[in-house]
């Protein structure tokens, strides 16, 4: 069992790669294998924390938390990974290559949207007249145009991720070991989001952060009635 989970997927082909290519194929799979769409599944459902007494408890931070610190660690890792191959990527350029740089980009482009996602404002973020103006607060078209685009981009490069990872495992001839892990990974993270999704968990970052109190200028009566059918089938769980 050891010897077939330690071969090749391609058992009539060798899996010969040297130290460079070994360790950005690792770096690689940790960061957007598994890294990267954790953080994702974090960002979406745990806005709201499991035994938080919302809306009385407003704006917990640990969803913002794990979902940055993970993609940091992801552009850490990818960078590292990246300057491990990069001789080689110019040398012999081939579709995972190709693939591996734009999921880079992409990434770089999160990070600048985050930058320029605007001010907060709110009850808990005055601004320094006093008043409660924030992009996010208000729901300006800038900070509406973030959440579009940072949503956007980020669903569609975590698929291309695991695109340029299966492109990669089968470039290198990976082991079994690493497809399977792989695979139950994903397949883990998927049947969550299902279940998530049907509990009501994806609260927006709006209400998480302020609550539905109709004062806010963010809430409407379709987004109070929608959240509160979420909430309750939480509880009902």
């Amino acid at each position: 069992m050891w010897e077939w989970l330690l071969s090749p997927i391609d058992a009539a082909a060798p899996h010969a790669v040297g130290f460079s290519v070994a360790w950005h194929g690792r770096f690689m799979v940790l960061a957007w294998g598994i890294l990267a769409p954790l953080a994702v599944v974090f960002a979406r459902y745990f806005k709201v924390m499991p035994g938080q007494d919302w809306p009385r408890e407003l704006d917990n931070q640990t969803w913002w938390r794990a979902h940055w610190i993970g993609q940091m660690v992801v552009m850490g890792l990818s960078v590292t990974a990246l300057v491990l191959v990069l001789p080689l990527q110019w040398a012999e350029p081939n579709v995972h290559g190709i693939l591996g740089l734009v999921v880079l980009v992409a990434l770089v482009i999160q990070v600048l949207l985050g930058l320029f996602r605007g001010s907060k404002g709110g009850p808990t973020a005055r601004a320094d007249d006093g008043t409660l103006s924030g992009d996010h607060y208000d729901m300006t078209p800038r900070r509406r145009a973030f959440e579009t685009l940072h949503k956007s981009i980020g669903y569609g490069v975590l698929v291309l991720g695991a695109v340029t990872i299966i492109y990669g495992l089968l470039h290198a001839n990976g082991p079994n070991w690493m497809w399977i892990v792989l695979v139950l990974w994903w397949a883990g993270l998927v049947a969550c989001s299902v279940i998530f999704e049907r509990r009501g968990m994806a609260v927006p970052s709006y209400q998480a952060i302020w609550g539905d109190d109709p004062a806010h200028p963010g809430n409407t009566a379709d987004t109070r009635a929608t959240l509160h059918n979420q909430m309750n089938r939480i509880r009902n769980h």
